[in-house]
Parts: C-alpha cells; sequence; structure tokens
C-alpha cells in the first residue's frame, strides 16, 4: 500500500469516527402543533410546553414600543411585509417580556417564536430549511445579545439580516434583544482611531463595523428607565397579580420606592421582584 492509499485509508477512519460523536446535520421536522414557542438546542428543536403566559396589557410605560412591535408583527402574522426588529436599551423594561406577550397574543393565528442563542445562530441554515414553505409564521428570537467581532454566530446573523440567508423564506423574521444599540461592545481604542478631514469625522473601521450589524435591522426600538411614577404604578399592576388588595398605600409606597434605591434601578424587573417579597411577607 502507497502512501496515498495510507493516507486516505486513516482519513476515511477519522471521518467514520467523527460521524459518531457529531450531531447528524438532517434535523426531523417538530410536530408545529404541539406548542407555540420553541427552543434551539444541541441542533434541534425542542417545545416549550410551559411558555410565560403574559398579555400585552400586563406590561406598562412602554405604550409606543408596545405599539411600534405590535404593528409589526400583526403586519407579519396577517402575510404582509415587516421587518427584523432589534429591541435595545435599559434592563428589565420589559424587551423580553413584550415578545412573550407577542407570542400569546398571535400563538392562534399561528404564530410560533423559535427562541435561539448567539452560539446556535451558526445553524441558521438549518432552521430555514425547517421553516421554509411552512403556513405557520416564525420569530427567531435572540434574547439579551451581545457579541465579540470573533465570534461565529456574528458572522452568520449578519448574513441573515442581509438576505442572504432568509430571503427565500419570507415567514421568518428575527427579533433580538440586548442592552447594547450596537450589539457589541464598545472600546476608547476605536474612538482613537478615528480621523478628521477638515470639520468632517470619518469614523475608524471598527466603529463603522460595529454599527452595521444592528443597521441591519429594519426596526430599532428603544427602551429607557423609568420615571419613579411609572415603576410605582407597575408595582402596584405587580401587587395585585399577587394578590394585595390593599392598592398603594402610603407604606407600600415607602417601601416600593426603598426597594429599588437598594436596586439601584426602577426598572419593571424590579418593581415585580418587590411585589413578589412584599405579597409573600405578608403572607
Amino acid at each position: 500500500m502507497n502512501k496515498l492509499d495510507q493516507f486516505l485509508t486513516r482519513a476515511e477512519g477519522l471521518l467514520s469516527r467523527l460521524e459518531s460523536v457529531l450531531p447528524n446535520a438532517q434535523v426531523n421536522d417538530p410536530d408545529w402543533q404541539a406548542a407555540a414557542a420553541f427552543r434551539w438546542q444541541h441542533g434541534a428543536l425542542q417545545p416549550v410546553a410551559n411558555f410565560q403566559r403574559i398579555a400585552l396589557s400586563d406590561l406598562l410605560g412602554i405604550d409606543d414600543q408596545k405599539e411600534r412591535i405590535r404593528q409589526n408583527t400583526h403586519q407579519f402574522v396577517k402575510g404582509g411585509t415587516a421587518n427584523n426588529v432589534l429591541l435595545s436599551g435599559a434592563r428589565g423594561t420589559g424587551k423580553s417580556s413584550l415578545v412573550k406577550a407577542l407570542l400569546n397574543e398571535y400563538a392562534g393565528q399561528s404564530l410560533r417564536v423559535i427562541q435561539i442563542d448567539k452560539q446556535g445562530l451558526v445553524d441558521l441554515p438549518l432552521i430555514v430549511g425547517l421553516v421554509e414553505g411552512r403556513p405557520e409564521r416564525f420569530i427567531l428570537y435572540c434574547d439579551d445579545l451581545s457579541f465579540n467581532t470573533d465570534e461565529e454566530g456574528y458572522q452568520t446573523l449578519k448574513a441573515a439580516l442581509d438576505g442572504d440567508l432568509v430571503a427565500f423564506s419570507d415567514n421568518l423574521l428575527i427579533y433580538a434583544t440586548s442592552n447594547r444599540r450596537h450589539l457589541m461592545a464598545d472600546y476608547m481604542s476605536d474612538n482613537l482611531a478615528s480621523k478628521s478631514a477638515g470639520d468632517e469625522i470619518h469614523p475608524a473601521e471598527a466603529i463603522e463595523e460595529k454599527v452595521s450589524l444592528s443597521e441591519r435591522f429594519g426596526l430599532w426600538i428603544s427602551f429607557y428607565p423609568f420615571s419613579q411614577d411609572e415603576y410605582l404604578a407597575i408595582a402596584c399592576r405587580w401587587l395585585e397579580h399577587h394578590g394585595w388588595a390593599h392598592g398603594m398605600t402610603d407604606e407600600v409606597r415607602r417601601a416600593a420606592l426603598q426597594w429599588s434605591l437598594s436596586r439601584g434601578s426602577r426598572s419593571g424587573r424590579v418593581a415585580g421582584q418587590f411585589a413578589k417579597d412584599w405579597c409573600g411577607r405578608q403572607k
């Protein structure tokens, strides 16, 4: 046996061993009627049986953001054109809850949500193949998304948002939430590399690269910290949800504000955490 034959034999053996441990690239078509929400894990779709039951009416202090994404989703569900969406801004202000509420609003109209983390974005071509031609409408949901430029999912997402992957599948949109508007960390060194020409400023290539990803989303929706009144209104709604029937008394108001000060934030998440603690103490 010559050296070439030896090499080919060894290569075939190596491929056989790899095939035994790598996930099969052929992904079985899931039962889309088994659930409205799915999670992409280890190269397969897993149904989420107990999806959080939250309604659009439960979300306070974000009326403008709620209407903009509801309109976009309504167009999409009805078969019209719609945009990929980036929800960015202050933490705990309802970005993720809004996506969940949209699913509960439109699940009866064949909307399905597939949650995926950034590591799973490299499998986007597989997911596109699964949903292509289906009568349902799909939102690929990426929560708390942020990248470094050298991560694999970054380039795959850029290609998808440009249409390289999803142009042929008009029943799929990408909704992403992030605390960063440009989805990537900003460094002082990036700004130092910027140049000026007369009165004009030319951003460094690193800055241009970071902005280019978020610009590929057709709809940007920004979220901001809540005012004190908005925070208290949300806390009151959560108190009612947990069975508190006495409203926002002076005692409760004082406790709610102290809670927000201890957390350093007035957000919907903090208001919900306060309500759980308060109602639990009363029982």
